[in-house]
This record gives structure tokens, C-alpha cells and sequence, in this order.
């Protein structure tokens, strides 16, 4: 059986989670871990047919249409009942597309309606209320964040995740958000640099760095539950690194880069691809994309004209490389590492042959 196969059974019903592991480590043990496990071994499924794309279209028309009668047939006085009624219908579709059907593409714009219509209705409800516009955010995005929360335990949607993190990162900044942030953000002051530099503002980059550390917390905890990557725990780990990526490398980069030099910033890069390889997500390492740019140029020098083109060549040949050889550069690495606790957790990475 192929990893596709067990994956359809978990779907399906037919294997829980904890039973297509074990019936996939057999086979692993059998055969050898890395020679069973295919080359692209990080699994991502965004739709399954374009029947999806379909679908998701339709839903989006008719969840804006419900909307606009639901607002037009309520008058003033139920405004800011729409976008509940909205997220309530949202919720009772999924119930079709996300658990009978089980549609990748459309249970993520039910999931994004139901997000939306929440946060939303909490602005509708508690603007006016003298709370203040910090209250005001804190209070809405904290209400959606516990909406993602109950959607995620009724429909086990992984791409709930993501949007469970978004939610949850609006609070972060709702309650850290200063004029001076504001004002940083509009490019009016010292830039976008500024905002995730913890040297020139602690309290929003700290926010950043605190949530990507959460993130990543919670995304490995998803991952070791689910080494082979057959179920819904790897792909809730997905969408949790996807998270934390940009939080954790925007923030320790750009900080070093504004204080501690290029120097310490090679360092770190070196130690975040390391760690993209350990953890075998490639999320971080694309979040890496630009400072590793960076440090090219500046190992290139200072120059004029076509400069750019090779910095573009050697950035492209590098990160092509990388991702070509990836199983083969991360079983070196595990290798040439001495065990820790987790270790066995992680994917396979050698042969038991």
C-alpha cells in the first residue's frame, strides 16, 4: 500500500491514525525506512480536482449572496446579527462538504467564512461599547480565535490551524500595537525593519518571536505524533510551521542584521537550515529566502548594473540544490547527529536494511 492509500483510510474512516502508523512502520522496518518512503516526503493537499475549485467558487458566491439577503431582509437593527448568521451558515455546510464529503478546498472557505463572520460580528457587537479600540481588538480577535478553536475540534480541519493562528497572532498584536508601531508600519518611520527588531521595539517584535516559538511548540507537537505523515497531525504541523516560520526567522534575522552584523546573521541561517533539515519542513527555510539573498550580496561586494542577475543565479542554484537533494542532505545530517530526545520521532531518515 502506498502512503496515499493509508492516508484515504484514515480519511475514510476505515484506519485511525494510530493504526495506519504502525501498519506504516511495519512496512518501513520490512523494507527499510528511506527506501519505502517516497521522494517528496513532506505531503501537502490543497484540492483534489478541479471539481473542488468548482465548488469553492460556488460556495463563495452563495455564502456573499446569503449575506447580502440576510443584511438587506434584516434591516439596521439585526446588522450586527449578519455576519453571525453568516458564520452559523457557514458552520452547517461544512457539516456536508467537510465531514460527509470531506472536500479539502471548500472546507477551508467554510472555514475562512466561519472565522470571518465571527471576528466581525465581535468588532459589530463591541464597537461603542467603551471599551476602547485596543479593548475592542483584543475582545474580537480573542472571540474568533475560540470560534477556530471549537470549529477545528468539530471538523478536524488542519487548515483550521492556520487560521486558529492568524486569530490568535491578532491578539498578540492587538495588545502590543502602539502609534509607534503603527507608524513604523506605514513606512513614515524607520521602516518595516524596525517592527521586528527587538532592539528598536521590544514589545511587538518580542510578541512576534513569542508566537513563533508557540507555533512551532504546538507544530512539533502535531509532528511526533504522526512521523509518517499519513493523517490530519501532520498536516495541522503543516500549517502550524507555516506560522512560525516568518515569526521566528523575520525576528532573529532582522535583528541581528540591524545590531549584531552580517556575521552572526550567516550563523543563524546556518542554524535555521539545519534545523528545516532536522525537522524536515522546508517552510522555514523559504521564510529564509530573503536574508540568505542578503548575505550573498554581501559575500558578492558592493556592485553596479548586472549585479543582481548573479545574486539571483547563485540564490536560485542554491535553494534548487537544496531542494533536489533534500532526503539526501537531511539522512547526512541526522546521521552526523548524536541522538536527543525526540530523535525516533521525527521522520525516518536511514535504512534499517
Amino acid at each position: 500500500m502506498t502512503p496515499e492509500d493509508l492516508r484515504a483510510a484514515v480519511a475514510a474512516g476505515i484506519l485511525d491514525e494510530a493504526q495506519a502508523a504502525r501498519l506504516k512502520a511495519l512496512a518501513d522496518d520490512r523494507a527499510g525506512q528511506r527506501a519505502r518512503m517516497p521522494q517528496e516526503d513532506e505531503p501537502f493537499e490543497f484540492f483534489r480536482g478541479f471539481s473542488e475549485i468548482f465548488i469553492s467558487i460556488g460556495l463563495i458566491i452563495l455564502l456573499a449572496g446569503v449575506t447580502a439577503l440576510l443584511a438587506a431582509f434584516g434591516g439596521f437593527a439585526v446588522m450586527t446579527l449578519v455576519p453571525l448568521g453568516s458564520a452559523a451558515i457557514a458552520w452547517w455546510w461544512a457539516t456536508y462538504f467537510t465531514l460527509k464529503r470531506r472536500m479539502t478546498l471548500p472546507s477551508m472557505v467554510l472555514a475562512t467564512a466561519f472565522g470571518a463572520g465571527v471576528l466581525i460580528f465581535g468588532f459589530s457587537l463591541l464597537t461603542d461599547n467603551g471599551l476602547g479600540d485596543r479593548g475592542v481588538a483584543i475582545s474580537a480577535f480573542l472571540l474568533a480565535t475560540l470560534g477556530m478553536v471549537l470549529w477545528y475540534r468539530r471538523f478536524r480541519l488542519p487548515f483550521a490551524a492556520f487560521l486558529t493562528g492568524c486569530l490568535a497572532l491578532g491578539v498578540v498584536y492587538s495588545l502590543t500595537a502602539s502609534a509607534a508601531t503603527l507608524y513604523a508600519l506605514t513606512g513614515a518611520g524607520s521602516g518595516y525593519d524596525a517592527l521586528f527588531d527587538l532592539g528598536k521595539s521590544p514589545a511587538f517584535a518580542g510578541a512576534t518571536l513569542f508566537f513563533g516559538i508557540v507555533a512551532f511548540v504546538i507544530g512539533m507537537w502535531f509532528d511526533t505524533r504522526d512521523p509518517h505523515r499519513l493523517g490530519r497531525h501532520s498536516a495541522t504541523a503543516f500549517w502550524c510551521h507555516l506560522l512560525a516560520a516568518p515569526a521566528l526567522v523575520n525576528t532573529v534575522a532582522i535583528t541581528l542584521l540591524n545590531g549584531a552584523g552580517i556575521g552572526l546573521l550567516a550563523l543563524a541561517l546556518l542554524l535555521i537550515t539545519l534545523l528545516a533539515l532536522v525537522i524536515d519542513r522546508r517552510s522555514f527555510l523559504t521564510a529564509a529566502i530573503a536574508y540568505i539573498a542578503i548575505l550573498i550580496a554581501w559575500v558578492m561586494g558592493d556592485g553596479e548594473g548586472t549585479d543582481w542577475i548573479y545574486i539571483l543565479l547563485v540564490l536560485g542554484g542554491f535553494i534548487t540544490a537544496i531542494g533536489t537533494w533534500w532526503v539526501q542532505l537531511r539522512a547526512w545530517v541526522m546521521g552526523m547527529l548524536p541522538d536527543f530526545p525526540g530523535k525516533s520521532s521525527l521522520p525516518p531518515y536511514t535504512s534499517t536494511e
